[in-house]
């Protein structure tokens, strides 16, 4: 009999959820093969079995709380070969075709690629070929989506393609998810061609593969995949390449045409699943809802001395440091002096404790095309406006990437971000959970001021601080966002340490 136990969870991670079971009691078990997902508020786990058997018991069932170490489950040693059985007994379904690629003996597994660090699973997304077809090396065949980032997999040989693993299951690396008979595979591939041709994969593969999110942009806006300029590796349509396609469509007098002439109602609504990385923000942001006391209050800086600062010697920083001086470095030294005057903004409520931080990882918000993340500048109080902006920089890239590891995206203690960059004027941030604080910034605008009873055009900027009311007053809350605007009005006071 062996136990199946609950993993370690991750760094402070002390409990999670059991979202399902795979099998049932009675059921044959492989060793490795996946038997219960866990979630928990950072990631989601999946707990495989110890060995080939019988499941004989689930101790824990869906929407109980574990903890590591927890037995969730036994599974019966032995009984393996009922376990193979059933897959023996599903080959003779394989589609005809397989049979004559067997004949020359080779086949060749396609397996999940390394998903970056701490990605340990992915869901398998929409197919482009099907069990039977043939298929071209390096052809894309699907994407593996994660909570960080897309794994596109081609055909490592050329051949007739058996798909084991279908669209939505959840895979790790290394898992096979389908076979390449590659043996006279170029055989078959004339006569398919001839017998079935496919006048709406013509253009594609004429120009390059569609990716799913691809396939998406382009049938949502009707637009010509041979005529869309392709930038990615290998010659592929990236989702940038077919969403710039979609303006120049739209100025052409058939796109027009096209617009204004009625629309199926079948067309007008598409049903899509979340894809991992979306799941964990739509949770994550109604948790902080659901938990914190949030109330956000707002104040406005006048940016005149910080552009004014920036201008006189962003060409010198660059050549000195080898990084363009931007605005957040100077928010994030006016932020860091303002949590070490106002520590409940820096600090997190656990149970009936307060625990305030004596450190400063401030987390930088980046927007995505997968959605938003939030890694962490790690010691931000130590760093020279050159180390901020290299720093946020490096995390920038890494989060568009998707090369992030999960040890930058925890521990941060204050939140900053900038909604500004797509032209938001004033907005309400919900909180970066368990943080008790996060800053706003916005667009910066051109509006009349009173300055020294005269009306003068200032560059201005709204900010917003959302906060936990539970930890932090009113009173100091603005006393935060009035620090903030002392600073940056007058960014000498942060060099003199004022």
């Amino acid at each position: 009999m062996a136990d199946i136990l609950t993993p370690a969870l991750g760094e402070s991670v002390t409990e999670a959820t059991i979202a399902k079971w795979t099998k049932k009691v009675g059921e044959a078990v492989k060793k490795d093969e996946i038997l219960v997902e866990l979630e928990t508020d950072k990631v989601s786990l999946e707990v495989v079995a110890p060995a080939d058997g019988v499941l004989a018991a689930i101790n824990a069932g869906e929407g109980d709380t574990v903890v590591p170490g927890t037995v969730l489950g036994q599974v019966t040693e032995g009984g393996a070969a009922s376990a193979s059985a059933p897959a023996a007994a599903a080959a003779p379904a394989a589609p005809a075709a397989a049979p004559a690629a067997a004949a020359g003996g080779a086949s060749v597994d396609v397996a999940v690629p390394t998903m970056g660090e701490s990605v340990a699973e992915g869901s398998v997304g929409n197919w482009l070929k099907k069990s039977g077809d043939t298929v071209a090396k390096d052809e894309l065949l699907v994407e593996i989506e994660t909570d960080k980032v897309a794994v596109e997999v081609s055909a490592p040989e050329a051949g007739v393609l058996t798909i084991s693993v279908e669209a939505g299951a959840a895979v790790t690396p290394g898992q096979v998810i389908a076979t390449i008979s590659a043996s006279g595979a170029a055989a078959p591939a004339a006569p398919k061609a001839a017998a079935a041709p496919a006048p709406a994969a013509a253009p594609a593969a004429a120009g390059a593969h569609l990716s799913p999110s691809v396939q998406r942009v382009v049938s949502e806006n009707n637009l010509n995949p041979t005529s869309i300029a392709a930038s990615g590796p290998k010659g592929n349509i990236t989702k940038a390449d077919a969403i710039a396609a979609i303006g120049a469509a739209a100025a052409t007098p058939d796109a027009a045409a096209a617009a204004s002439a009625p629309r199926p109602l079948g067309d007008r609504e598409e049903r899509v699943k979340m894809t991992r990385l979306r799941q964990t923000i739509a949770r994550r942001l109604k948790e902080s809802q659901n938990t914190a006391a949030q109330l956000t209050t707002f104040n406005e800086v006048d940016m005149t001395n910080v552009m004014a600062l920036r201008a006189q010697y962003k060409e010198q920083f660059e050549k000195s440091h080898g990084v363009k001086l931007g605005f957040m470095s100077f928010f994030t030294k006016a932020v860091v002096a303002a949590l070490k005057e106002i520590p409940a903004v820096n600090a997190e409520i656990d149970g009936t404790d307060i625990i305030y931080k004596n450190r400063y990882d401030i987390a930088v918000a980046v927007g995505t095309d997968k959605g938003l993340v939030v890694p962490v500048l790690r010691d931000a109080d130590t760093l020279s406006l050159a180390g901020i902006e290299k720093g946020i920089g490096a995390l920038g890239k890494a989060a568009r990437d998707g090369t992030l590891t999960m040890d930058q995206m925890q521990g941060g203690t204050f939140t900053i971000t900038n909604g500004g960059t797509y032209g938001s004027l004033m907005s309400t941030p919900i909180l970066n959970a368990p943080q008790s604080g996060i800053l706003g910034m916005h667009n910066i605008v051109q509006r009349p001021m009173a300055i020294n009873g005269e009306v003068k055009i200032r560059p201005m900027m709204y900010l917003a601080l959302s906060y936990d009311h539970r930890i932090v007053d009113g009173k100091e809350a603005v006393t935060f966002l009035v620090r903030i605007k002392q600073l940056l009005e007058d960014p000498q006071r942060a060099l003199l340490d004022l």
